[in-house]
Formats: C-alpha cells, structure tokens, sequence
C-alpha cells in the first residue's frame, strides 16, 4: 500500500492537508495551503517504533519529514485526529501495512531530545543538580535566539492584553505592571522575583515603583544577559539578578514576592515546601503572587514524562490544577485574595512568538540549528492551540501573609483592572 493511502486512511480525505511521500505517492487536496512531505522511510521508523507524537516529533525534528506551510493551520485541522486518538487496532493495521522493516531499523534520536540516563544520574526529580540541569536545557539555547523570538521585552511569560490589537511589547509591559498593581508595589519595598527569566519583572518594579527588587534564575545566560541590561538602565542601585536556586535566597522579610513561570517546574511533591519557603520570605502582610501555567482540571492527563514537552522542552515539567494550587497556596498560610484565568492571553502571546520565529527563521537556524528551531516552532504551534482549544490554562493567584491579629492589609473592593 502506498504512503499516501495510509495517510488518507488515518485523516479522511477532507482533512484540509495535502500529503506527498518519498514513494511518489499524493493524497489531500492539491490545493491546500499545508502539506506534510514524507522524505525517506527513516520517518516511517521513527513512527512505527513510537507511534504518536514522539515518533512524529522525532522524524520532523531530525529533517526526514517537512511541513510547508503554517504549523499551527497543520495542527489545528489535524487536532481532533491526532495519531495518539487512533483505535489500537488501526495502529496495529497501519503497522501491518508499513511493514516490519521499519520496527526493524536502528535509528538514532534527534541531538535536540533529552538523553534521561543523563537526568537520572543527576538524582531525583527536582533536586537541585537535575533542576539545574533541566533549565539550562531550554533557556541556555542563546540569547539572541529569544531575542529574536521574545522580542525586545525578552519577557518568556503570558502576556496580558490590554486590547485585542496590542502590541507584544504592550501586552507584557501590561503584564509586569499587573503583577505589580496587584503587589500594591511602593518605593523603597523589596521584591524577591523566583525565576525571574532575564529580568524583566525585577526591572520594572525597580523603574517604574522604586522598589528594591531581588531576581534568582537557574540560567547562567539569563542571569548574564539580565545583570548588563539592568546596568545599561542605570538600575544597578536598585535592581539584582542572580544566577541561583531560589531554595539558596538567605535574604527574607520581604514585601513581596512574584513568581511568574516557575511553579510548573516545581513538581508536584515539592509544592508544599515551594509554597511554606515563599510565606517565610514574606514580611507580615506581604504578598505573593504566582503565575504560571495549570492543567484545566485536576482529571485532564498531566505532562507526560514520554510525551514531546517533557523530551523536548521542559524535561521534568508538570503541570497541576488551579484549584490543587491553590490549596496548596493556602495550607502553607497563605489567604487567598484573587485568581483569574489569563489563558486567551496566552494564545495571544504565542502568536506573536510564532510570527516572530518565522521572520527570523534563517537567522534562528543559522544560531541554533534547524533541529532546535524546528522543536521550538512545533511547540509553540501546540501550545497556542492547547491555551485556544483549553487543554491548559494561565492563571494568576494572589495570596497575602496575615499579619498577627489577622489583618491583610487589602482594600476592601479592589477595581477590577487593580489602578
């Protein structure tokens, strides 16, 4: 059986994507504005021995299977007809067609996928040598790739827009200073900022609010590039980012604190103690608020420790329930004062970072070699469709440390856009 009719079998014939194969063989529309081209039976083996989206990651990554056209088109019509939905029976059909020579064929993984023996031998999830390691795979790609990606705010978190047609720029500006507002940021407080990326919350609370602030990145780059732009600002004064786990930070009696993007690489174990190490930084009636990204429900699969995300891009990553966070937010001694879901935000935010990869992408390729560029637009891609379609979730949880008597220190009503 040809290649294409394979393909057809699995997607139907009207599935807006046209197919071509190595073996001559077509299928789809002639007309349509994706396609997938099937380079050489090296993909046919990376799928056949991991049927689902490793096998198809790995083949695309490793350059033996092209997308022409836009990804996220490609992911969105295929999405309700993913490999991973199709019955056991039809796979094992499909294998039976393929043949056995590709489960046969020894193929060796794409460089850009976590090699987990190295993980492993750096001791258990989330200690801190395998933490540190884990980071440094995704955010030590190169600055001037997320330069290029992120844009000049190199701000690597959900946006918020203010309106629909917002720049990039705006809508994290928007961001850093709604984090602020809820912080009831003043001069002369002190912020603790736990994976403060390249810096931009901490430098906008030193500029804009005049408070000392304080950031911790598990990344060298990060802290490299964050410490010369903050010099370049004349923050220096009043702005620092380290190169450190955030369980190292001796300083406390803080004012507040934020945590923009962190929690999903915390674990789930280790939330308890991530959420009690917060509180104790915290001066009475101190804040903290935590952003980052959640699974919709406590019953939607968590990440999979075999799936793309975590082979790819944030090994060891999980992703929990905005309710089980907060529960946890609570029982370390925190009253909680305000959520919301910022999830279109995130959709939104993701676009940009897809537009912009694709205007730099001989660039991008050229600095991180296309195997990397490649991981980054296909997960780009899925998560705007995941944040689109919620499969995840963006949220912002505001808790603050009582003081002795009980008081919060929070105004009665706060406005709803936190002036």
């Amino acid at each position: 059986m040809k290649l294409a009719e394979i393909f057809e079998r699995i997607v139907g014939p009207d599935a807006g994507v046209r197919f071509s194969a190595y073996d001559g063989s077509t299928a789809g529309s002639p007309d349509a504005d994706v396609e997938i081209v099937v380079r050489s039976p090296i993909a046919l083996a990376y799928v056949a021995q991991s049927p689902g989206e490793v096998g198809l990651a790995r083949a695309y990554v490793s350059g033996h299977i092209n997308v022409n056209g836009d990804m996220y088109t490609l992911l969105s019509r295929m999405a309700s007809i993913a490999i991973d939905d199709v019955p056991l029976s039809r796979k094992i059909d499909i294998l039976r067609q393929i043949g056995l020579k590709p489960l046969t064929m020894r193929v060796p993984l794409p460089p850009q996928e976590v090699k987990r023996s190295r993980l492993s031998q750096l001791g258990r999830r989330h200690a801190k040598g395998r933490d540190a390691e884990a980071i440094h795979h995704h955010y030590d790609v190169s600055n001037r790739f997320y330069e290029w990606v992120l844009g000049p705010s190199m701000a690597y978190t959900c946006a918020v827009f203010p309106k629909e047609d917002a720049t990039l720029e705006e809508a994290q500006y928007t961001k850093f200073d709604l984090v602020a507002r809820k912080l009831d940021l003043k001069p002369g407080m002190r912020l603790l900022d736990v994976g403060c990326g390249w810096g931009g919350m901490v430098m906008h609370a030193a500029k804009h609010y005049g408070v000392k602030a304080l950031g911790v990145t598990l990344s060298r780059q990060q802290a490299e590039w964050a410490q010369k732009a903050i010099a370049e600002a004349g923050l220096s004064e009043l702005a620092e980012v380290r190169f450190m786990d955030y369980r190292d930070v001796t300083e406390s009696r803080f004012d507040a604190v934020s945590s923009i993007g962190l929690t999903e690489h915390i674990g789930k174990d280790n939330l308890p103690s991530y959420f009690s190490f917060l509180y104790d930084k915290l001066k009475p009636g101190g804040r903290l608020l935590n952003h980052c990204i959640t699974r919709p429900n406590g019953f939607e699969p968590n990440i999979r420790a075999s799936g793309f995300i975590n082979r790819y891009v944030f090994p060891d990553g999980e992703l929990e329930s905005p309710g089980y966070l907060i529960e946890r937010m609570n029982d370390a001694g925190f009253e909680i004062r305000h959520e919301e879901n910022l999830r279109e935000h995130y959709a939104k935010t993701l676009t940009h970072w897809c537009e912009n990869l694709d205007a730099h992408w001989d660039e991008a390729v050229k600095e991180v070699g296309r195997g990397t560029a490649r991981v980054w637009r296909l997960y780009m891609a899925g998560s705007r469709l995941g944040f689109e379609v919620n499969k995840i979730q963006l949220h912002q949880v505001l808790g603050v440390k009582l003081h002795q008597g009980g008081e919060a220190g929070m105004p009665l009503r706060p406005s709803l856009d936190w002036p």
